[in-house]
């Protein structure tokens, strides 16, 4: 039995903010973003949109594609740091925006890495006979978390969700292996500090902004550029494949040069990498799985592509997944 990716959706709201209106906001300069980060806009919800909105519309299109319903779900995982509420968890609540009846449903927080750590659960849960057909979603609301005060954090984060229906399979198709790890030593790197049982809300957290993103970015840098050499090594070893036998490779939209020092590592070339991250910021969870969606869309997969994710985020949490594109009986 192989996990098969049987359709995938995206959502990303139409709210646009640019660096030039950052440059009114804090002490920056559009340069100074692009130069650092490969950032251009980001996209950003209103008031009224909420992560589990943003989950809707990306499962429904995933679904479509799937060609199934919410009705036949037997599971949904959300992966994000920005959840409707602290509880219920946001998948309980797309559950019911879905008509997910019969579907299990749970939250969960891995932080950047949450939709490789997602469909890496789904694939056990579909060695059962009880599970046939799981939800995936990365969603993130993270406009909602940012301190537009702080030029280091508020250049990077943008707002959307990208979802997966996983099957079972019996073709070589589906996904040949993933890989995960955590190094908890890093957790104090990037954090939001209050709101938890560490720190309660209280007058005082809220007047010190503990209620935002903190980070630290020079050492999630050095992380992230360290790291991402080390898991695609680790999926193509456990493959027994080489760099050059890859038809695609969808890394988290963090950073443009964390990106381009792993692309030369791996001597993989610009028309064979998903780079959005100028156009959509950093989208935390909901990045790999948006940019397969997109990649997807716009023709870039083909059935029988080897495709490899990598990602890394706050935890630290690192991981990633080698998929032979495609599905039993159809191209996708």
């Amino acid at each position: 039995m192989n996990a098969q990716i049987l359709g995938m959706g995206h959502a990303l709201p139409p709210g646009i903010l640019t660096n030039q209106d950052l440059e009114k906001l804090v002490d920056t300069t559009d340069q100074w973003i692009v130069e650092r980060t490969g950032i251009h806009q980001r996209r950003i919800v209103n008031e009224e949109t909420c992560t589990s909105d943003l989950c809707f519309e990306a499962a429904n299109m995933a679904l479509e594609k799937a060609g199934i319903s919410g009705a036949d779900l037997d599971l949904i995982i959300v992966a994000t740091v920005t959840p409707d509420m602290i509880f219920p968890a946001t998948a309980c609540i797309l559950q019911e925006k879905l008509g997910a009846t019969k579907a299990a449903a749970f939250d969960l927080e891995a932080a950047c890495t949450g939709f490789i750590y997602g469909i890496t659960v789904a694939e056990k849960f579909l060695l059962s006979p009880e599970y046939q057909y799981i939800l995936v979603i990365g969603a993130e609301t993270l406009s909602k978390i940012t301190d537009y005060t702080d030029r280091n954090t508020s250049i990077l984060f943008g707002d959307g969700a990208g979802a997966a229906v996983i099957g079972k399979g019996t073709s070589s198709s589906g996904i040949l292996t993933t890989y995960l790890g955590s190094d908890g030593g890093g957790a104090d790197l990037l954090k939001l500090q209050a709101g938890g049982s560490y720190k309660p809300a209280t007058t005082e957290t809220v007047n010190e902004r503990l209620h935002y993103i903190k980070m630290n970015g020079h050492e999630i840098f050095r992380f992230a550029s360290r790291i991402m050499g080390h898991i695609c090594d680790e999926l193509l070893s456990r493959c027994n494949l080489d760099y050059s036998d890859l038809d695609l490779f969808v890394p988290h939209q963090a950073n443009l040069r964390i990106i381009q020092t792993a692309m030369k590592r791996m001597h993989i070339s610009f028309d064979k990498t998903v780079i959005n991250l100028d156009q959509l910021g950093n989208m935390s969870s909901a990045s790999v799985p948006a940019a397969l969606s997109l990649a997807e869309q716009e023709g870039r997969l083909k059935a029988g592509n080897l495709v490899l994710l990598a990602g890394f985020g706050g935890g630290l949490t690192y991981g990633g997944a080698i998929i032979r594109w495609g599905r039993d009986q159809h191209e996708i």
